[in-house]
């Protein structure tokens, strides 16, 4: 594929294959499979403001990183839908992205993962239909990736420092957790930091 970048960074993912229960392979195959749309939906409109202020602020955050206001809206949607999705922060799934892959999305490390998130392609193997270039895809990548963080958080009892360690492939050494951890803390979301509307989907 042209346009593939090497992801510049040595944190770059490398998820390692192992042994999963059945009840787990199971869970995330079904995870993969919800075919509704990333779209964000809230139970009252409290929820929805606060979705919206998060928007405005992130989407200006975003900008230098991702130009195109109709790229950046469809990123940020489905990273929040995601995200929440599957029990995460998504100023943690930011962070994460930005240590990953810098938000390239066609970026490939030198151990082949791929995407925002830089998913590793035997996951496609375990639970997904094989296609490995549907790593590319923004939705799909995200999916996997959200998908995959929650299993490990939880296989470490809610540990994140481990979770992060695994995700990478480098379980119990400082360095990858630190890295997202402190990019995390750049991607918090403060309400009531006057963010317009505005800008608002």
């Amino acid at each position: 594929m042209t346009g593939v970048l090497a992801a510049p960074y040595g944190f770059a993912g490398n998820q390692q294959e192992e042994a999963l229960a059945d009840s787990v392979r199971l869970a995330l195959s079904n995870a993969i499979l919800d075919a509704r749309p990333p779209k964000p939906s809230f139970a009252n409109v409290l929820d929805r403001q606060r979705y919206q202020t998060w928007f405005a602020d992130l989407s200006a955050r975003l900008q230098r990183k991702l130009p195109d206001d109709q790229m950046r809206t469809e990123f940020l949607e489905t990273l929040w839908y995601e995200a929440k999705r599957a029990g995460l922060d998504p100023g943690m799934v930011l962070g994460l992205i930005q240590v990953e892959s810098a938000y390239r999305k066609y970026a490939v490390s030198v151990v082949g993962a791929r995407g925002y998130m830089q998913v590793m392609p035997f996951w496609t193997n375990v639970i997904g239909d094989s296609d490995r270039s549907k790593l590319f895809n923004m939705q799909t990548n995200l999916r996997y990736g959200c998908a995959i963080l929650r299993m490990y958080i939880d296989m470490e009892k809610g540990n994140l420092f481990l979770a992060l360690g695994r995700y990478n492939g480098s379980r119990g050494k400082p360095e990858y957790p630190n890295a997202v951890l402190a990019a995390w803390n750049k991607w918090k979301h403060t309400p009531g930091a006057g963010v317009s509307l505005a800008a608002s989907p």
